[in-house]
């Protein structure tokens, strides 16, 4: 028994006052039965009423026991909110997924790198990708065992596991410094022997996203590209002595698409995922969310009639609810700026944390409906390294932006950065580059004809047609459609970071 003695720290006349407010609720009320002789009054929220109504429907109890009409109505609705939350929880693990099936269209796992030697341009639907350096993107299988990765020099890029969890930096700001390195990547659970003079990484899952980016050299890309054909590799350390070349594909111009779907079809990407990988990947929080509508490891996926028909429109409430999170957010703490309609990509940083251990859901559902790639240099706090992403998808007056219409962004001069900054166009409904009579929807200070005005200040134009004489600094938009626009950051300055310098807001103008 704790005695007063061993609680030091609490003053003897606090003690009753702790007593009296530990106890929930007073015993006031009616007695449950007052004719009899051992009864004790029930405090009003106990005890249910007969009839209750909600916005699910009228309830019915015989005395707190819910009828059967009742009970299937409690049952619906704890299958429809727990599947809401279960799709959005299931973002990023879908997201990977249809990353990653359509990859491996483009050959076999382990030996197949993709990448866009010409740029990523508006043909290629994908999570706001940018067009601004070549990609490299491919995916590696650690089922069979331990893979080495040798990174080329002079890139930057990123480990993402199935789940979407960050598993490490490469390349500049990676373990190699930009100086190229081989990086071991080991299956979960790995005990076996780990060969010396590898930067050595335990990924959760089986199946992991690599990708990084090269950079031009005085405006040609090829130097890069070239690098990371010449220098990358992916083998088994069985084969350290004479690794095989992997097979390049140049993506550059070609129809593809890796966004994934909002339907039913959800699920079952879901499930391949869970079923496929370490239980530990997630955590039992987010797995118990799957399983509560049939998504268990080990286990078939088969929802009957009723089941399929709440995951059905949980997936277009999923998907509503995330381009409301994504477009419409509630959350102040998503603006950049008070006076402006500029947001984060990264709200509660590369974690998306309201507090240390404490998740913003809504923050998390949001990016990984509209991006692609987790890593801290995506969220730089470092003046002059990394990128930054601020983005919007409203006007001055908070009106989602018009396709039909023209619009100006003043960006003052000089922009803060110490490599370069870009605008970019999406598709509201894709969140990938927005497909027009442009191959590259963009203004950016890497061409050499971008038009500055007197005082420095750039000014970037979006609309169906070009003001005149503004041609260079113009982006095309479509009637009838949609848009956002990220402005990047790569190696912001301390302006950016101390809001002395701030992007103006997208003006109408016609």
């Amino acid at each position: 028994m704790t005695t007063r003695r061993e609680l030091p720290f609490v003053a003897a006349g606090v003690l009753p006052l702790l007593a009296r407010t530990a106890q929930a609720q007073p015993l006031s009320g009616t007695p449950a039965q007052p004719a009899l002789r051992y009864t004790t009054p029930i405090p009003t929220g106990v005890a249910i009423p007969a009839t209750v109504e909600t916005r699910f429907g009228r309830l019915n109890f015989f005395d707190g026991v819910p009828d059967a009409s009742s009970t299937g109505l409690i049952y619906d609705n704890l299958d429809q909110q727990r599947a809401l939350q279960a799709y959005l929880l299931g973002l990023p693990a879908v997201n990977q997924a249809a990353n990653r099936n359509a990859i491996l269209t483009v050959g076999p796992i382990n030996s197949t790198v993709p990448i866009w030697e010409r740029l990523v341009d508006s043909r290629t639907v994908e999570l706001t990708a940018n067009n601004n350096t070549p990609y490299t993107w491919f995916w590696i299988d650690l089922r069979s065992g331990p893979l080495v990765v040798e990174v080329p020099p002079g890139v930057l890029g990123l480990i993402n596991d199935m789940f979407y969890t960050f598993v490490a930096d490469v390349g500049i700001i990676g373990a190699d410094r930009g100086q190229g390195g081989k990086y071991l990547l080991l299956p979960p659970g790995w005990s076996g022997e780990i060969p010396r003079g590898y930067e050595v990484l335990r990924p959760k899952t089986f199946q992991n996203f690599i990708g990084w980016r090269s950079f031009p050299v005085n405006g040609d890309l090829r130097p890069g590209v070239d690098a990371v054909k010449r220098f990358t590799k992916i083998y088994p350390p069985a084969q350290a002595s004479n690794p095989p070349t992997p097979t390049f594909v140049d993506m550059s111009e070609r129809p593809f698409n890796m966004v994934g779907p909002s339907d039913y079809r959800f699920w079952e990407m879901l499930n391949d995922v869970v079923q496929n990988e370490p239980t530990d990947a997630s955590d039992p929080i987010t797995l118990g969310f799957f399983a509560s509508v049939g998504i268990v490891k080990g286990r078939p996926f088969q929802p009957d009639a009723r089941m399929r028909r709440i995951l059905t429109e949980a997936a277009v409430a999923g998907d509503a609810t995330a381009r409301a999170l994504c477009y419409r957010a509630r959350d102040a703490e998503a603006r950049i700026f008070p006076d402006r309609r500029w947001r984060f990509a990264f709200q509660g940083g590369y974690k998306f944390e309201q507090l240390p251990g404490v998740t913003n859901l809504d923050a998390r559902a949001f990016f990984f409906f509209f991006a692609t790639g987790v890593t801290p240099a995506m969220d730089t706090r470092t003046v002059g390294e990394g990128s930054t992403y601020p983005w919007t998808a409203e006007d001055s007056s908070g009106n989602a932006l018009d396709g039909g219409k023209t619009y100006r962004l003043r960006l003052p001069g000089p922009v803060p950065v110490r490599t370069f900054w870009s605008v970019i166009v999406y598709d509201t409904q894709t969140r990938s580059m927005l497909q027009t009579n442009q191959r590259f929807p963009s203004v950016t200070s890497q061409s050499s004809d971008v038009q500055r005005n007197p005082d420095g200040s750039v000014d970037v134009w979006f609309g169906p047609s070009p003001p005149a004489g503004r041609e260079s600094n113009w982006v095309q938009t479509i009637q009838g459609k949609s848009w956002f626009t990220i402005l990047r950051l790569y190696g912001p300055e301390q302006p950016w970071f101390d809001q002395s310098w701030r992007p103006g807001d997208i003006e109408v103008v016609v």
